[in-house]
């Protein structure tokens, strides 16, 4: 019998994950079907029931749910305990919840496997201090940089996260127009880039070998990286090799079965390009 996986958040229609996940399948051989799931606001915890009573295996979960899922969750990854938010959930043989946060994974892959780029010893300046960023900055930190800056609009919710993950590294907040220094790689944890703005931060947190990561992508560069290729940035990378690489954490995950992403990356960006 064919397992039934989705993605479930609102709105939903635009999402690339059955594209990814059933691309998946098909290279692996694992008899699996993945399909979009639209949740009403206020009935995120009922659809997700309905789904998993109706033979459903696992889910990812994307905006504006995943802290949902971190509270309906009966266990958790530490990467899952550590984020406060969930993007996987995997419906255990005795019917419980368990939840995960492939995001953090799915970035340091990306960086390190896909794009070649060493994070132990590096300075990392991380811009926003929401969900998004909360999901990687354990995977980054396991990475032993030399440090890590978190900027935000907000100085106090930077703070309060350079706290919380101060165990694992050193880590400190600062507001975006105060950060000092250049950096070896610069991460744009917000979502500026989708209305065409930049994260006012100065010029000189660039030089001449910095790579800067969007985890927005688009059809076109994105603002970020059209900006940092003005300051002189060595590499600019958008988050679309995140996406499909945070899916094969997630399928592995499920499935036990780690699938190749190169294929599936490769189609995405020659669908944009048509």
């Amino acid at each position: 019998m064919t397992d039934l996986y989705a993605v479930v958040g609102n709105p939903i229609a635009h999402s690339k994950s059955p594209d990814i996940h059933n691309a998946f399948a098909e290279q692996t051989g694992e008899d699996l079907f993945y399909k979009t799931l639209l949740a009403p606001l206020d009935d995120f915890e009922g659809e997700v029931a309905r789904f998993l009573e109706h033979g459903g295996s696992g889910l990812n979960v994307t905006v504006p749910f995943k802290e949902n899922a971190f509270r309906l969750a009966d266990s958790l990854t530490a990467r899952a305990q550590r984020a406060q938010a969930v993007n996987t959930l995997k419906k255990m043989p005795d019917g419980t919840l368990q939840a995960d946060n492939t995001d953090g994974a799915g970035l340091v892959r990306d960086l390190t496997v896909n794009h070649s780029v060493n994070l132990t010893g590096k300075r990392i300046l991380l811009l926003g201090a929401g969900g998004a960023v909360r999901g990687v900055l354990q995977p980054l930190l396991e990475q032993d940089p030399a440090g890590i800056v978190i900027a935000n609009r907000t100085v106090s919710k930077a703070e309060t996260l350079a706290k919380d993950f101060a165990d694992l590294g050193r880590i400190s907040a600062s507001g975006f127009a105060e950060v000092e220094g250049s950096f070896d790689l610069i991460i744009n944890g917000t979502s500026a880039s989708l209305a065409g703005e930049l994260p006012p931060i100065p010029v000189s947190v660039v030089h001449q070998n910095t790579t800067t990561y969007d985890m927005m992508y688009g059809n076109q560069k994105t603002v970020f990286n059209l900006w940092a290729e003005e300051q002189g940035a060595q590499k600019t990378i958008d988050g679309l090799g995140m996406l499909v690489e945070q899916a094969a954490e997630a399928f592995y995950v499920w499935r036990g079965v780690r699938p190749q992403t190169a294929r599936v990356m490769q189609s995405l960006r020659n669908e944009r390009r048509r």
